[in-house]
């Protein structure tokens, strides 16, 4: 049975409801606009700042919102989204430095990913408001804070990061993809409307984390590696 409560993004949609299951809850735009004005007003480059607030207005505001409350898959493809799309697009607006300890903000953040899609943990979240803005609050500032120490750390010590964040992304959703059985209730009576069983819904979620998630952090370790390389052979020929 699902549990009692609604999540933040309402009740599991179906398929036919999707399209009109928009979230204007003004004070979340209210909020996101007034962090974006916040956000110019220190100096945040305007581009990667206004991507990366479309791309938290799609989470929050589009139907990928309401469709997370049905199938664990979005809320995964929603993760991937929040941690690697949003958040490395404001690390990139916020002027470079400050990140702090690359090494203390890649454990954080990893332990915050991990123990967020824990069953126990992921119903807490569901269960009431503040509790998901606290699991959404949590991985997006981890993450900003992870994305600002690669950014201000020598691109060595970057790429390790890079690429440790992408093998335990892909551990996780390696564990998800292989699972004998489903493990997240909440979803157990929204899944089949979509076409899925809640193992196989699952499954997805896992190959989403696995392959596009861990694929974006290898995608960033290679281009921060090309031009490190890239400017070093220009060095050399100077």
């Amino acid at each position: 049975m699902l549990p009692a409560a609604i999540p933040y993004c309402g009740a599991p949609p179906v398929p036919a409801d999707l399209l009109a299951r928009w979230n204007f809850d003004v004070l979340l735009i209210l909020f996101l606009a007034m962090a974006f004005l916040l956000f110019r007003r220190l100096g945040a480059r305007l581009v990667p700042l206004a991507a990366s607030a479309t791309v938290l207005l799609v989470l929050f505001v589009s139907p990928l919102c309401a469709l997370s409350s049905a199938l664990f898959s979005a809320r995964v493809a929603h993760h991937v989204l929040l941690t690697a799309a949003a958040a490395p697009l404001l690390a990139l607006a916020l002027p470079r430095g400050g990140g702090g300890h690359l090494a203390a903000w890649t454990l954080g953040h990893a332990a915050i990913f991990w123990a967020w899609h824990a069953p126990a943990a992921y119903a807490f979240a569901l269960d009431s408001d503040p509790a998901y803005w606290l699991m959404e609050g949590s991985l997006f500032v981890s993450a900003v804070g992870f994305w600002r120490a690669v950014r201000a750390a020598p691109v060595p010590s970057g790429v390790a990061a890079l690429l440790a964040t992408m093998m335990q992304m892909g551990l996780l959703g390696a564990l998800l993809t292989f699972a004998g059985t489903p493990i997240y209730q909440w979803h157990f009576t929204a899944t089949q409307v979509w076409g899925l069983s809640p193992l196989q819904d699952q499954q997805l979620s896992g190959l989403i984390m696995w392959v596009p998630g861990a694929g974006l952090y290898l995608l960033a370790a290679l281009r921060l590696a090309n031009g490190w390389f890239d400017e070093r052979q220009r060095l050399a020929q100077a």
